[in-house]
């Protein structure tokens, strides 16, 4: 009896016999210069499986699970090179280059295919780029975290770039044009998606200031809309960024906000704690730059409150977090498409972000961001960071600036540029108290620096 009861036990659950590599280690891939690289899959337990690459030999067991995992010395950048991992068998990986990988994830804006956006066949008859190596995650929504994952590296060609995200390709064509190095890029992407769809679930559970997105979801799964099925809480992460845990990476670019407008505030505490959470995943600070959300919709004749507004300054306080960097996209929006095309633009911006947050480079990535106010009687005086080679208008004379007193009552200000400062002032309001700059859906942006990039928008008190 107890014979029969192993051999069924043995039948329902098949051990892991033969050598397999993770779903991201495959021909033509990109693996992370000069920092340790896991690799890793399943083998028959016990059974010892050795990984050799550039001079390299590394050696680890399948665990009681099957499971195996070396750690290869840095590399240093070029290739192609060859893998081979042994055991019952030898996988050899092919075309394998060493250079800079990213992880490119979001929501649609993300997602948006260069075939859709700017100058698209001009772009695709462009995209011969041997050294960019692309890979898509597929979509798969899970409750709890994935191991694995399916798709395949593609070169950037004509052929293989119409359907790729442009922001992560422009992204990446920018940054091997200044590195000089192989880039490999990660794309994991779902269009209609919130923050809390790609957060672990103990993140989530563990602080009262998510217990909404719960709520959230009960109700939506109640009275779902009929065009849209609601992605649940954490179902994201645990389908398509945890299966690529511990995949070694230089850091993540972000595109996503629009499905958050309608929660500004819990915003501010669930980005961070996003960004936080893969950091202790993957067991490092690496770089996170993100987008800040374009200008859109009709533009108002006067001062009015904006969910789009506030949930721009959620991005803007977000700085707060080490190692993050924010590509301002309030002047190339579209206010008839949530889905702007100049893609271009967004990828140059991010990868300017790039060149100083991850690889130390001396250069303007930012437009002015707002630092102080001070007021000077009936003006107000604002500082700023970022200013490159200085402040300038975009247009005759600067706008988009209200102020308003202590009773929050915002009207249009005039403004002038003087040095690195803004003064700011109304007719009507003696003590101005607060300052805001392109606080709308689609505001009228006119602050730049000399290098071209916008000020973010912003609202400032004492």
């Amino acid at each position: 009896m107890k014979t029969t009861l192993l051999l069924l036990a043995l039948l329902a659950t098949p051990a892991q016999t033969e050598l397999k590599l993770h779903g991201l280690f495959k021909d033509g891939m990109v693996l992370q210069r000069e920092q340790p690289v896991p690799v890793w899959g399943t083998a028959e337990p016990g059974r010892s499986v050795t990984v050799s690459v550039a001079g390299q030999k590394k050696t680890a067991a399948a665990d009681a699970a099957g499971k195996w995992k070396v750690v290869l010395d840095p590399l240093k950048a070029g290739g192609p090179l060859e893998i081979a991992v042994a055991a019952d068998r030898t996988i050899t990986l092919r075309n394998v280059l060493v250079g800079e990988v990213w992880l490119c994830s979001g929501q649609s804006n993300m997602g948006w295919s260069v075939r859709l956006s700017a100058n698209a066949a001009e772009e695709i008859a462009a995209a011969r780029h041997p050294q960019i190596r692309l890979f898509t995650v597929p979509r798969r929504e899970s409750e709890s975290p994935e191991t694995d994952v399916d798709g395949t590296w593609q070169e950037c060609s004509p052929a293989t770039i119409p359907t790729f995200s442009a922001v992560a390709y422009y992204f990446g064509r920018s940054l091997q044009k200044s590195l000089n190095v192989p880039i490999g890029l990660v794309h994991s992407s779902v269009g209609a998606t919130r923050a809390q769809a790609w957060t672990p679930r103990p993140v989530l559970e563990g602080a009262s200031d998510f217990k909404d997105v719960f709520v959230q979801h009960d109700r939506e799964k109640a009275n779902p809309n009929p065009t849209v099925k609601p992605v649940a809480p954490s179902t994201l992460w645990n389908g398509m960024i945890a299966p690529l845990v511990p995949f070694a990476i230089r850091g993540t670019i972000w595109y996503q906000g629009e499905g958050n407008v309608g929660s500004p505030k819990m915003h501010q505490s669930l980005f961070p704690a996003l960004i936080r959470s893969w950091r202790k995943e993957w067991g490092g600070e690496f770089p996170f730059l993100y987008v800040q959300l374009a200008n859109h919709l009709a533009r108002k004749d006067a001062p009015v409150e904006s969910y789009w507004a506030m949930l721009r300054e959620s991005q803007r306080l977000t700085l707060s977090v080490p190692k993050t960097a924010m590509a301002t996209a309030i002047d190339i929006g579209d206010a008839q498409d949530i889905h702007p095309k100049n893609k271009q633009e967004v990828g140059r911006r991010l990868a300017l972000a790039a060149e100083s947050v991850a690889y130390g480079k001396e250069v303007v990535y930012s437009g002015p961001m707002i630092a102080s106010m001070k007021r000077e009687g009936e003006k107000i005086r604002l500082t700023f960071t970022h200013v490159g080679g200085g402040l300038v208008a975009r247009g005759d004379t600067l706008k988009g600036f209200a102020v308003a007193g202590e009773d929050r009552k915002f009207v249009w200000a005039q403004a002038k540029i003087e040095g690195n400062t803004v003064v700011v002032w109304a007719e009507g309001v003696a003590k101005p108290a607060m300052v805001q700059y392109a606080w709308a859906d689609n505001p009228e942006c006119t602050l730049f620096n000399k290098e071209g990039l916008p000020a973010p928008p912003f609202q400032i008190d004492r």
